[in-house]
């Protein structure tokens, strides 16, 4: 979907127009739940979370300036709300488990354990470094885009998404040996 067709679906929407705003969510759901998914760790909560974002979005429909993608202003509403669920959630190794035992096929290649440390590793991270690293690597945002949806500093998210690679990367290595 273009720019123009979120424009005018946005446009729609704010007008009360119920299937224009389920258009938008048909274009960018995928996304918005992929970012959850990485960021929550948990599919079931992942996609909770994405509905509540969603559902947001569909009430603050007025306060979406265009300075953004849609999509962005979405994961953002969505990171703002995981990270106040998540500061009264702990996740246990179990549930990280659960998870990647349900993983779609298409990031199913890899073996189980490899899953696991992955997922363990992404858990271990800060919040604003998986965050970050969930939107570039695992979700393709551009930098910029990741920067406006976690309301921070360009600078500040390249930072977070090399310290979460360079993590990531040593707790696979460290996985292997």
């Amino acid at each position: 979907m273009t720019a123009h067709d979120d424009a005018r679906l946005i446009a729609a929407a704010r007008k009360g127009d119920a299937r224009a705003f389920a258009a938008l969510v048909d274009a960018h759901q995928q996304k918005i739940r992929g970012f959850m998914r990485r960021f929550a760790g948990h599919w079931a909560d992942a996609d909770d979370l994405a509905q509540e974002a969603f559902v947001t979005a569909w009430r603050k429909l007025d306060r979406f300036e265009g300075r953004s993608s849609f999509a962005s202003w979405v994961c953002g509403i969505g990171y703002r709300i995981a990270r106040d669920a998540r500061r009264g959630h702990d996740r246990g190794a179990q549930r990280d488990y659960e998870w990647l035992s349900r993983q779609d096929e298409g990031e199913a290649g890899a073996p189980l354990e490899d899953r696991i440390a992955v997922a363990r590793a992404m858990a271990d991270l800060p919040d604003d470094e998986r965050a970050a690293v969930a939107l570039c690597l695992c979700e393709g945002f551009s930098h910029s885009e990741a920067a406006a949806i976690l309301n921070q500093p360009l600078g500040t998210v390249k930072s977070h998404v090399a310290r979460g690679r360079e993590r990531l990367l040593k707790a696979l290595e460290t996985h292997d040996e």
